[in-house]
């Protein structure tokens, strides 16, 4: 058999040098480059098909066939696709280099993921990660079949072929490394073209061995005489055997139904595409199925799960998004960062460009420009796939379940997208009852003339259902929305308004609230000034000052924040963070609280009295006054710093009211100022009524 031999260009052989020489993990990438090659090639002579048809007529079939030889340790890909001449054979893999082999070269030499290379058209090389030699036996209808041959040594080897029956099209056959027998295996090569090959147009077939019963023809030798009439019957049953034997498994049957209309696929077609991806046993709540074209051209479909995964905000491990990124139907990464922001990691789906490098690799993916078009489109599309599903009542109540804590999140992270995000928020109110509202609806029943959106966080909606901070708004028939999970402090932080309402928050200072007796309650504030000064003194650096207050109906007093620090609710959960006593800004946001008393209140106005009478400093006095802070701190949500000293106050209270000597157990944790022991019974009694 006559043969040539020809060396590598320069590039080509540098190339072949660092693949062989160099350790990549990533291996497995060989097989995808290799199908996405035969994939080409079915292309190329499909396209020719168009205007000549009579370049099937050598061989109908436009496939892709993988087969094993394990005696020989060979792994053959074949496929029936447009095949190369002589000249191509040679130009294409070995003396021309490709104008990207340079560029692949440096990247690899900085440090690059192998699984790049087909970006820049070299992909074929890749057979020698796993290979120590590679043939290639083609045919083209134009010529004859050859056989390229090379141990990546400097040189190849072209020649004329007949060992393989080849119609038309390419057969490459892998001499595999002794380590690398492993894709010699059904099992890894099936679960390799399901991992990256398994949408591409045309059909893949994988060897495989199967088993079947067949009929036992082999007759015993017996002897007639021995022959009984019993056993007549029992001889004339059919002995069976089990037999191996070759077959072609259909591979990739699962087809990309993004690709095709909507409207032609039905509602379990898209169930059962969504458990293909997403291993989900449950069918998915909702879909969108799109198609991007213009200047950028991309298809996709997104899928919201019925239930979250248990390990959702699990950020111990990082882990990627559930959006599959294909290039032309051959998988290229489930791992890219950039592709949907983290808080929407549960959403899961396929998109398919036209428009990105083939094998893509990921440094480069996170710089691509086309990157950050697909992303804005896949931010539109969940944006309204979240508003169908909030169409449906009961549909959004289930998805708001599961998911409502990833919508505050992004409100609090995404800044472009915040208030269209804010819109599918739901809260409970004082008018909703079990309820969820959006913040729309808050808006269409608002009074007129209301200043804002009223709101109340706290650690449960028992927690704050009865706050004191409450009772004037519910007078005056004003909704408040309760914000009682950890995350909505952090969504008021940056959600300041919303359609031009802004929100406020009834647990903060300067708390404007209409009032037709705007003249009369100045005077009353001047006639408790004292009271105000008095309590600040006895009280000093606990608060930052005391006030008068309309806010209040019914309570004696509240502790307010300042409108640009933390609520009371969020300064629990701060001193809850185990690192966050050694963040500086945490003593500024938690500034000093103000003390907003009633005076239709009677406690405070007996304080009053007491002040304007002869004896109007006592120890009784600025006792109750310290009870009187303790019991408010809680009733603001504030958390109390010496809950002891507060315990031993209402046990003296317990004493007296009860008539026990106070001469027992509670003055060791007191001091001066907050021994009670002088205290009449009728006094105290009195105070605390």
């Amino acid at each position: 058999m006559e043969s040539e031999t020809y060396a590598f260009s320069a590039d080509i052989n540098q190339l072949l040098s660092l693949i062989i020489n160099t350790f990549y993990s990533n291996k497995e990438v060989f097989l995808r480059e290799l199908i996405s090659n035969a994939s080409d090639a079915l292309d190329k002579i499909r396209y020719q098909s168009l205007t000549d048809n009579s370049v099937l007529d050598s061989e109908k079939n436009l496939e892709i066939r993988i087969s094993f030889d394990k005696e020989n340790k060979r792994l053959i890909i074949q496929d029936t696709g447009i095949g190369m001449t002589k000249d191509e054979l040679i130009k294409n893999l070995g003396t021309i280099a490709k104008s990207g082999t340079k560029a692949f070269i440096e990247s690899l030499s900085a440090g690059s993921d192998v699984s790049m290379i087909g970006q820049f058209g070299v992909g074929f090389y890749s057979a020698y990660l796993v290979a120590d030699k590679v043939e290639v036996i083609s045919k083209n209808n134009g010529d004859s079949q050859y056989k390229w041959e090379s141990t990546a040594g400097g040189s190849f080897v072209v020649s004329h072929d007949n060992s393989f029956d080849i119609k038309r099209g390419t057969a490459i056959i892998l001499y595999l490394k002794d380590d690398m027998h492993s894709y010699l295996e059904e099992t890894t090569i099936r679960n390799l073209i399901k991992k990256h090959n398994q949408f591409i147009d045309f059909p893949i077939y994988l060897q495989t061995i199967k088993t079947r019963t067949v009929d036992d023809d082999t007759v015993e030798e017996v002897n007639n005489d021995e022959v009984k009439v019993e056993d007549v019957e029992e001889t004339t049953e059919k002995k069976t055997k089990t037999e191996n034997y070759e077959d072609w498994e259909y591979i990739n049957q699962e087809k990309p139904i993004w690709r095709r209309e909507a409207k032609d696929i039905t509602t379990e077609q898209y169930a059962s595409f969504y458990k293909a991806i997403s291993n989900d046993y449950d069918d998915h709540l909702e879909v969108v199925h799109f198609s991007v074209e213009g200047q950028l051209e991309f298809k996709g479909i997104l899928y919201v799960p019925k239930r979250a995964p248990f390990d959702l905000f699990d950020n111990a491990i990082k882990k990627p998004n559930n959006i599959k990124l294909y290039v032309r139907r051959v998988f290229i990464t489930d791992n890219c960062e950039d592709l949907v922001p983290e808080y929407l990691r549960f959403i899961k789906g396929v998109i398919d460009s036209e428009d990105l490098p083939l094998n893509i690799s990921r440094e480069t993916l996170q710089q691509n420009k086309i990157m950050k078009v697909i992303k804005k489109n896949i931010m539109k599309k969940c944006l309204e796939l979240f508003s169908t599903i909030s169409n449906d009542y009961d549909k959004y109540n289930q998805f708001y379940e599961q998911f409502g804590k990833n919508i505050k999140l992004g409100v609090h992270e995404d800044s472009t997208n915040r208030e269209k995000l804010a819109a599918f928020l739901r809260y409970q109110s004082s008018k909703s009852d079990m309820i969820l509202i959006s913040f729309d609806e808050y808006i269409s029943r608002m009074k007129e003339g209301q200043k804002g959106i009223y709101y109340i966080t706290g650690e449960s909606k028992k927690a704050i259902i009865h706050s004191p901070f409450l009772e004037k708004l519910r007078k005056r028939d004003i909704e408040v929305l309760y914000m009682v999970e950890p995350l909505d402090e952090y969504v008021s932080q940056q959600l300041k308004e919303y359609s031009g309402h802004k929100f406020i928050c009834i647990t903060k200072e300067n708390l404007q609230l209409d009032d037709d007796e705007k003249e009369s309650f100045e005077e009353t504030k001047k006639n408790y000034e004292k009271v105000c000064t008095y309590m600040k003194t006895v009280l000093g650096d606990d608060v930052e000052k005391v006030v008068v207050s309309n806010r209040l109906e019914s309570y004696p007093c509240v502790l307010v924040t300042g409108e640009y620090g933390w609520t009371a609710n969020m300064q629990r959960i701060m001193k809850a963070q185990a690192l966050s006593s050694r963040d500086p800004s945490m003593a500024m946001m938690m500034a000093k609280k103000t003390m907003e008393i009633n005076p239709y209140n009677s406690i405070i106005k007996r304080i009053k009295e007491k002040l304007d009478g002869e004896n109007s400093e006592s120890k009784t006095l600025n006792d109750l006054i310290h009870l009187l802070y303790d019991v408010t701190l809680q009733s603001s949500g504030f958390t109390l710093d010496d809950p002891s000293t507060f315990s031993n106050r209402i046990l003296k209270l317990i004493n007296i009211g009860l008539g026990v000597e106070d001469n027992e157990t509670f003055d060791e944790t007191l001091d001066e100022t907050t021994n009670v022991g002088e205290v009449e019974n009728e006094s105290i009694m009195e105070q605390v009524d």
